[in-house]
């Protein structure tokens, strides 16, 4: 290492993880609105909670995206804040994970084993950030 250079900090695992659950969800998100047509129409699913899914789904895509940019840019450029912040807006998308998982009006098997995964995505991705988190906050030298 040069005299002066800093240790690169950021987590290789957790940018995998990144970018493999940002294309994961976009799957996700199309699996569910397919699901969503699929019950709407074979179904008796009332029209209100069908309409409520579907804006979940839509606020849970601006989450997500939200969650897994502030993330990607925090583990890049090794900032504390940003790290955090994708890891309080963890907390709700684990909530709409769940909600998908077990509290819909009609919860398919394809959508139990979808939510599964990405839950296990979200497990990972917050063992991986704490651990990022804490070597960003050990690292800075005033």
């Amino acid at each position: 290492m040069a005299p002066g250079s800093q240790p690169i900090l950021s987590s290789t695992p957790l940018q995998v993880l990144f970018y493999l659950n940002s294309w994961y969800f976009a799957a996700f998100c199309l699996a569910e609105i397919l699901m969503f047509i699929y019950k709407g129409i074979l179904l008796p699913y009332p029209s209100d909670n069908l309409v409520l899914d579907v804006v979940l789904l839509l606020l849970f895509l601006g989450l997500e995206t939200l969650r897994i940019f502030y993330g990607w840019k925090g583990n890049l450029c090794e900032r504390s804040l940003a790290s955090c912040v994708s890891l309080f807006i963890l907390i709700p998308c684990v909530a709409l994970a769940v909600y998908y998982l077990l509290l819909q009006t009609f919860v398919l098997r394809l959508e139990f084993l979808l939510s599964a995964v990405l839950l296990c995505f979200y497990s990972l991705e917050f063992l991986l950030g704490l651990l990022s988190v804490s070597a960003f906050s050990r690292s800075k030298v005033y």
